[in-house]
Formats: C-alpha cells, sequence, structure tokens
C-alpha cells in the first residue's frame, strides 16, 4: 500500500492539485494529510479529487465545523489512530512528543506536520515522517512524502 502524505497546505491550491496529480500518477491508495488545510475550498479539491483520504486538524485551520462536516468524517483533532496494511499508523498535526512516542515502539509509523521542515527518520522500529510543507510559503521547497507501508520506507517528492 502507498500513502501519499502532506501536511500544511495552508490555501495553496495550485500546490494542492499538484500534489493530486503527483500521489494519482503514482498509484497512492490513500492520503493523509496532517494539519493546516486551512480553508473549506482547499479541503473540497480532496474531496473532488476521488481518491481516499483521512487527515487531522492543525493549528492555523479556520471554519472547523464547516471542515468537519465537508469532510463527512475523513478529518478529526489530532491525534489520531489507523491501522492500514496491518501497521499501526499514529497521525499528527503538531510535533512535541514524536521522539517519545516512536522509542515506545507502539506505532509503526508516525506522521505529522506543523514545523514545514521535512523529516525521515527511523526510531527504534517507528518510521517517523514530515513531509515538509505543500504550501511551500517558508521554505520555497513545496514538498510531499510518499510511504510504502509494504517497505515502510519514505520518499519526499518536491512539487514542480
Amino acid at each position: 500500500m502507498l500513502i501519499g502524505v502532506m501536511s500544511d497546505t495552508h490555501d495553496h491550491l495550485d500546490n494542492v492539485e499538484k500534489a493530486l496529480k503527483l500521489f494519482k500518477e503514482r498509484g497512492v491508495d490513500v492520503i493523509v494529510h496532517c494539519g493546516d488545510i486551512i480553508s473549506p475550498f482547499c479541503l473540497d479539491l480532496l474531496n473532488k479529487s476521488q481518491m481516499e483520504w483521512i487527515g487531522v486538524l492543525g493549528n492555523n485551520d479556520g471554519e472547523v465545523e464547516i471542515l468537519l462536516k465537508r469532510a463527512e468524517g475523513r478529518l478529526s483533532k489530532e491525534p489520531k489512530e489507523v491501522e492500514l496494511e496491518g501497521k499501526s499508523i499514529l497521525i499528527k498535526h503538531y510535533h512535541h512528543f514524536v521522539e517519545e512516542v516512536a522509542r515506545s515502539g507502539k506505532y509503526h509509523l508516525i506522521l505529522y506536520g506543523h514545523t514545514h521542515q521535512v523529516r525521515v527518520e527511523r526510531i527504534g522500529s517507528t518510521l517517523v515522517v514530515n513531509p515538509g510543507e505543500c504550501c511551500g510559503w517558508l521554505t520555497k521547497r513545496p514538498t510531499v512524502a510518499l510511504v510504502n507501508l509494504k517497505k515502510m520506507e519514505a520518499e519526499i517528492v518536491e512539487l514542480k
């Protein structure tokens, strides 16, 4: 199973569309959004993509009630625990306690955002991934991640 991971889209619609196109081209099975979608019209792109997706709210998400309603159960407050392909996954927005939770060995994979900084690291048996910022506003480098659950490997892809 291939997961497309995005975070901190911050209403950059062009980059969200680029990410969704990449995910389709690469055969992503499910998209995970690690927060800071921001507005309902950005979320609408996820809904219209006809791809499976789940996610968590971030600290900058506005219109939370509308986001939650339009997401139809796919979006929730963080943290969110899911199991895909027999792998336990923790989805967060914030970076707090990522290392401690990873060292616990409770999860195969931890996905988070918030810092806008790319990170792919193995802590004990846990793969930790921050896809960076899809928006590219702060780093001038819009990125997403692809995580292969079978191989437990992550690839960071810069959006062009």
